[in-house]
């Protein structure tokens, strides 16, 4: 991967080794590895190292540190290109989950952890920035919904061969593992040796970006950030712990998700170009809200499996109107802070993530349902900002106080 192809220039290439198809490619391969993991870390941990709330809780903190430490990216940016980083990155997550199950103990889990999550939170921070790069923002919510689909659609055939084999051939986490990792490897090198390496019209600054227009951009990444830890730790855990799900039901459940994913997301998409982000970020808090509030329901009232199921799949459904987010940032943002901005961004959407896991982990040794009652919480606190957002944001008109501040001016 050594030719350098200006962005403009990419049009020409065949289709198959345009930038739009390296994203793609990257958006499948990401999952194969990140995905089986998920879906059998539960039960892999009750299993072999006899987990329990707090100790799911420390590991999830554990995983969540190099995303805090994201804004580390932009140094690495010095000595690598955005690209060339991604692969890496994919190529580090797709070896440590390889070997996931080769550590069955704490210590183990949390050290190979790490390094899997170092691959994870720099491929999604980079990856995240490519995308902004590359697609238009006339294109970007379209598309967007349709690398969700294709992330899904890679997801759905690693959870429908989990379900259909586990049982069947006695699966052990060991082959599920080695193979997933494998296959995220391969797609890997063949992204390395195919594809030229693009070349943005804009070139990316290599320093931090901390710019006081984007603060509701910030504040929205926090509050994201710190929301959707509550549901990734402890909602696909409370599936096992209360209701005794196994790894083949557990990925039904996930199998779910994606079809309904694979269906909606390029409709989100078209949502968001529609509407606007401000009313799909809207819609998208209000629905957390009541899920959240309805797990907590669960735990307070004993509603049953079936009710906590059906919620699993809204979540998903409502987090993935989150790419309004990112077509926000990209209609406000400067060209050349697309890159560090995103690492920044990834930072402040960990803060919470380092501390809320194990700390939580603990408050759900008390009462499970006082979790979900805070998640509820901070979806209202996210509301609230979403709010502030135009119709139309620009540089310039970031917020709807933007253009009243600056009115004296003119």
């Amino acid at each position: 991967m050594t030719r350098l192809v200006p962005l403009a220039e990419a049009r020409d290439l065949p289709l198959w080794r345009r930038p739009v198809a390296l994203l793609f490619l990257m958006a499948i391969a990401m999952p194969l590895s990140f995905a089986t993991w998920s879906a059998l870390l539960n039960n892999f941990v009750r299993e072999a190292a006899q987990f329990d709330g707090s100790d799911i809780g420390w590991l999830h903190t554990v995983r969540e540190i190099p995303g805090f430490l994201a804004f580390l990216v932009v140094f690495v940016l010095l000595v690598m290109r955005e690209q060339v980083l991604a692969l890496v990155a994919l190529a580090l997550l797709a070896v440590t989950t390889a070997v996931t199950a080769w550590f069955p103990s704490m210590g183990g889990l949390l050290t190979v952890t790490l390094l899997s999550s170092i691959g994870f939170h720099y491929y999604e921070t980079v990856n995240q920035s490519l995308q902004l790069q590359w697609l238009t923002k006339e294109r970007a919510p379209q598309m967007l919904g349709w690398l969700l689909a294709a992330a899904s659609g890679a997801t759905l055939v690693a959870y429908g061969v989990i379900v259909l084999t586990w049982r069947a051939f006695e699966l052990s986490y060991n082959s599920v593992y080695l193979v997933s990792g494998g296959l995220t490897l391969a797609i890997v090198v063949y992204c390395a040796l195919a594809f030229p390496q693009f070349q943005s019209p804009n070139p990316q600054r290599k320093q931090l970006v901390l710019r006081r227009r984007y603060w509701l951009y910030y504040a929205l990444q926090f509050m994201s950030g710190a929301r959707r830890q509550i549901f990734v730790v402890f909602a696909g855990f409370m599936m096992v712990e209360r209701f005794g799900f196994e790894v083949d039901e557990v990925t039904a459940l996930f199998l779910i998700n994606l079809v309904a994913n694979m269906a909606l997301a390029p409709l989100l998409g078209r949502v968001v170009h529609r509407f606007g982000e401000g009313r799909a970020l809207l819609v998208e808090y209000a629905g957390l809200m009541a899920i959240f509030l309805a797990y907590g329901g669960i735990y307070w009232f004993g509603w049953g499996v079936v009710l906590a199921s059906v919620l699993y799949v809204l979540d998903h459904i409502f987090f993935a109107l989150a790419l309004a987010l990112k077509t926000y940032f990209q209609k406000i943002a400067d060209p050349g802070d697309i890159a560090p901005t995103a690492a920044v961004a990834f930072t402040i959407n960990h803060i919470a993530a380092v501390f809320l896991p194990f700390a939580l982990g603990y408050l759900w040794l008390v009462s499970p349902g006082a979790v979900f009652g805070l998640a509820a919480a901070m979806a209202g606190v996210s509301f609230l900002l979403a709010l502030m957002i135009p119709r139309h944001p620009v540089p310039g008109n970031e917020t709807i106080f933007s253009a009243r501040l600056a009115a004296p001016a003119e």
